[in-house]
């Protein structure tokens, strides 16, 4: 983002890039090795589902869902952003193609459809605390996962 000299870039701008960058690296180009880049010293991913909320773990989660749905292309349909507390809120889609076991649900070739939440905080240009939310039981259920 070009500045002007002597004129601070405006955060929610900012924000909006990185946000739109961290979207891009990890859930469309899947550049699993670009999380500790992406992600501050110290990062928290406060939806861990009971892993390590570090980045080496999210990064490993990661690798994981892609090894599942290794065509899976998420596409951002809102982003909303706190400047005051460098906060962005991102609701995405996506779509993908079961390939690999993932919850306990053996390969079954059925493209799927996600939604999601995701909250990032930032600190220094980079992601410091996320939140994720997702409907798995929707995902589930397309698998072919049965409740009762």
């Amino acid at each position: 983002m070009a500045s002007i000299p002597g004129r601070r870039p405006d955060r929610a701008a900012r924000l909006r890039e990185l946000a739109d960058r961290w979207m891009e690296v990890l859930w469309r180009r899947r550049d699993v090795d670009a999380v500790e880049r992406l992600h501050a010293p110290g990062f928290v991913d406060r939806s861990s589902a009971g892993r390590k909320t570090d980045s080496a773990a999210f990064r490993d989660m990661l690798r994981s869902f892609y090894a599942a749905f290794p065509d899976f292309h998420a596409v951002t349909e809102d982003l909303v952003i706190d400047p005051s507390t460098r906060t962005v809120a991102i609701r995405w889609s996506a779509t993908g193609t079961h390939r690999g076991a993932y919850l306990g649900v053996p390969p079954s070739g059925r493209s799927v459809s996600f939604r999601g939440i995701e909250i990032l905080r930032f600190r220094r240009d980079r992601v410091a605390e996320r939140w994720g939310e997702w409907d798995g039981f929707d995902l589930l259920g397309q698998l072919g996962k049965k409740w009762c």
